[in-house]
């Protein structure tokens, strides 16, 4: 695992609260939250459930990403990028990740992860590559909607987002895949 610091050159931002009952901040994902899409035994490529709060003042929508800086990829892997949450929610459901993304608030949508798919897909870490670290992030948005096209990457959507960033909540699990 590499101390990659995924937020290191973004902007300073505000810290809110987010909490899950789905995982639990440094610990291991669940096996539902790995990926059964990449064959990896008993993963569902389940969304986790997460609930925030506490967001800054003028919050007028939000975003919520879930990046692996350890893949062995040279960037890093997106697994999920919502956009366009409005300010009135305050929770995803657990499972809203999924193909069609029916359980997300009204507005919001999935951008294609790096394995091409609008959905969550989950952890995957290659067999014997050691831990890998997964930042679950709500962003909060000083605007009502980022206007990415939903074709973009989560890499354009994080581009976007850059100056539009009131506050940061953020979670950290695990998952590693045994040699």
């Amino acid at each position: 695992m590499s101390a990659n610091n995924p937020f290191a050159r973004l902007p300073e931002a505000a810290s809110f609260t987010v909490t899950s009952t789905t995982l639990t901040d440094g610990a291991a994902w669940s096996i539902e939250q790995y990926s059964g899409l990449s064959g990896i035994p008993g993963g569902k490529d389940i969304s986790p459930q997460l609930s925030w709060s506490g967001a800054p003042e003028g919050t007028r929508s939000y975003a919520v990403t879930v990046y692996d800086p350890d893949a062995p990829t040279g960037s890093g892997f997106w697994h999920w990028a919502v956009a366009d949450i409005p300010a009135t929610a305050t929770e995803l459901s657990e499972g809203v990740g999924d193909d069609t993304g029916s359980g997300l608030p009204e507005g919001a949508f999935q951008l294609p992860n790096d394995a091409r798919m609008a959905r969550f897909i989950g952890a995957a870490p290659p067999a014997g590559h050691g831990p890998h670290r997964y930042f679950i992030v709500v962003h909060a948005l000083d605007v009502d909607t980022i206007g990415v096209p939903t074709e973009a990457t989560p890499a354009v959507l994080g581009f976007s987002m850059a100056g539009h960033i009131l506050g940061r909540a953020v979670l950290t699990v695990t998952a590693e895949t045994p040699a």
